[in-house]
């Protein structure tokens, strides 16, 4: 590993968890035994069923609509309940697989077995065949609610369900997308952007997504990527995704650039499921590479964890099927000395149940995609701003997802299916 890389993941990790894991665990043995070690980990329960001695089995489950806006309410046979809301962009064409795929195999189910419950309903109805965002969105929807309730119901955070808290606060870089305008007008759209947060890191977009080199427009990335360092200074913290835009050759060419302006992370710089250029990118250059957000797979994640192929993992905690899963990677890559820096959707409240994945995660790297607050959904906290501090974001602690949706809100939505 070089230092460069070692120098990020030092970053990521407190000293508790540094002290558990050394990097020098980074020389690995062989592929077969490390896969072996990243199994053990998939197999051993996230929910924390302790808090719950006795059954919770759900009564109902419904999903809620309003406009385009979708909510999911469970309620256990105890009167308990909790509510989510979806990934709305996606869920406005995926809403009939949670109705007609997902949402009967639920109701009298006992929400402790939650693990249980989301490996089963994969194959309950041949739902594995749907597999990515199809399947895992609308699922997604489901588990946050079900941990709202079962939060609610034992005075706990949905951080504290599925893991130890390590970060009470996330530092959030500020993510950009202006493809499509100049360098000129992207570094003043992104300035603007960093100013009302106050963040320490940035990151912006490269290439033209899924474009096989073309730029967007033509000459863009390679006049923004100067400019972005030398308009932010040394100290600005800069990530860069370049959502798929290269083959592998253009991408290391890319890299090189973002080297000697030392960025510390290069996202998908060849396209997702081109696992072998990703390394064979990752392995010639010093920048971090990331990835994860379109993957949909454990057992993809175990590979390009273990195979060295990523340096940074990014789950996303809607379209990879919600926390349990997500936990399930986080703690893979935390076993080899990897950051988790998960990826968020950016309607909903995803920016929440993002903050509570960060604070249950060992291996939390330093700042955490954030895209603003979304003030459509009215809801009140009393345990969080939800402001960015100074680029620092207090994560709630009250039980389950921490904020009341209004009542009123809620009222306004009506049955699907």
């Amino acid at each position: 590993m070089n230092l460069k890389r070692r120098n990020f993941f030092k970053s990521a990790f407190s000293a508790s968890a540094a002290a558990v894991l050394p990097l020098a665990s980074c020389r690995a043995p062989a592929v077969e035994s490390i896969n072996a070690e990243l199994e053990k980990i998939l197999q051993k329960p996230v929910l924390k069923k302790q808090f719950f001695p006795s059954p919770v089995m759900i009564e109902s489950l419904e999903l809620l609509r309003y406009r385009d806006n979708f909510i999911c309410r469970v309620r256990s046979t105890q009167g308990a309940e909790g509510i989510s809301v979806s990934n709305n962009m996606q869920m406005l064409s995926l809403y009939p697989i949670f109705v007609n795929r997902l949402q009967p195999y639920f109701i009298g189910k006992d929400a402790r077995e939650l693990d249980r419950l989301i490996e089963e309903v994969y194959v309950y109805q041949s739902n594995y065949k749907l597999q990515s965002l199809a399947l895992w969105v609308p699922l997604a929807t489901i588990e946050f609610a079900v941990l709202d309730l079962l939060g609610r119901m034992a005075g706990k955070s949905i951080g504290e369900l599925i893991g130890d808290i390590f970060n009470k606060k996330v530092a959030v870089y500020q993510a950009n997308n202006f493809r499509g305008k100049s360098a000129e007008e992207s570094i003043m759209l992104i300035q603007k952007n960093v100013e009302e947060t106050k963040a320490k890191a940035l990151k912006f977009k490269v290439g033209g997504r899924m474009s096989r080199n073309a730029d967007s427009p033509p000459g863009r990335t390679e006049k923004l990527i100067p400019l972005v360092r030398k308009f932010f200074g040394d100290d600005m913290t800069i990530y860069a995704d370049a959502n798929g835009s290269y083959t592998a050759d253009e991408a290391i060419r890319i890299g090189r650039m973002m080297e000697l302006y030392k960025f510390d992370m290069y996202e998908e710089p060849v396209p997702f499921d081109w696992f072998e250029e990703t390394k064979q990118v990752a392995d010639a250059l010093t920048v971090p590479v990331a990835g994860g957000e379109q993957e949909s797979s454990l057992y993809h994640f175990r590979w390009l964890i273990g195979n060295r192929v990523l340096d940074i993992v990014q789950p996303d905690m809607f379209y990879f099927g919600g926390m349990i899963r997500s936990m399930r990677v986080a703690l893979m890559a935390h076993h080899l000395g990897l950051p988790c820096v998960p990826h968020i959707s950016g309607s909903g409240l995803g920016y929440l149940y993002m903050m509570h994945f960060v604070s249950a995660i060992p291996n939390a790297g330093p700042y955490h995609e954030f895209k603003g607050f979304n003030t459509a959904i009215p809801f009140e906290c009393s345990t969080s701003t939800l402001t960015s501090e100074n680029g620092v974001v207090t994560v709630p602690t009250g039980p389950g997802l921490g904020v009341e949706i209004e009542p009123g809100f809620i009222k306004k939505h009506k049955s699907v299916g």
